[in-house]
């Protein structure tokens, strides 16, 4: 099973808990701090995350951290869980996941679009719209750069890819040409 899979599951797991018990915002904070503390202490990184490592030692560790920063039910719960299944060490795409399906509920997708050069605001405007028409949805977009698409644009909405961009359209008409 892919992590974008696994992490998606728990990503949705945690939404529906904090929709439902309403700390969405205090749980978010929380987790990103944990995030970060996981992200930056290599030694807490070896110790939670080294399958050598007696799971009953992570668990002492863990829940000493928990005492020390003292986070809401929901928070603790769902890192003893991601221990439990050791699923400590994604907390980060888990946490991406769980900030899009956040999104997504409250009716907000989110998009990338990388283009050969950089877009106007008019042209960024445009984009928006037509991505909101074609979704149903209001959408936050990420600009980015890409000088190898020549032209054009390619735009992912979730696993969706809309490529539009030159080189495509150049490796699309050499594959016809070739193949008659």
């Amino acid at each position: 099973m892919s992590v974008e899979t696994i992490a998606r599951r728990y990503a949705t797991a945690l939404a529906d808990v904090v929709i439902k018990t309403g700390e969405t915002e205090k749980v978010k904070a929380e987790m990103k701090t944990w995030e970060q503390m996981l992200a930056s202490n290599g030694n807490l990184q070896t110790a939670l995350g080294n399958p050598s490592i007696a799971h009953s030692k992570k668990e002492g560790v863990l829940e000493g951290l928990i005492s020390k920063t003292n986070p809401s039910r929901t928070t603790a719960n769902f890192l003893r869980i991601l221990l439990r299944n050791g699923r400590l060490m994604a907390i980060d795409e888990i946490m991406a996941r769980f900030d899009s399906v956040l999104a997504e509920r409250s009716g907000v997708v989110s998009a990338s679009v990388a283009s050969a050069r950089e877009l106007s605001d008019a042209q960024r405007n445009e984009l928006r719209q037509n991505i909101e028409r074609r979704t149903g949805k209001q959408v936050k977009l990420d600009f980015a750069v890409d000088p190898a698409l020549i032209g054009g644009v390619v735009t992912r909405i979730g696993s969706t890819v809309y490529d539009g961009s030159v080189r495509t359209q150049l490796e699309n008409l050499k594959e016809e040409l070739v193949n008659g």
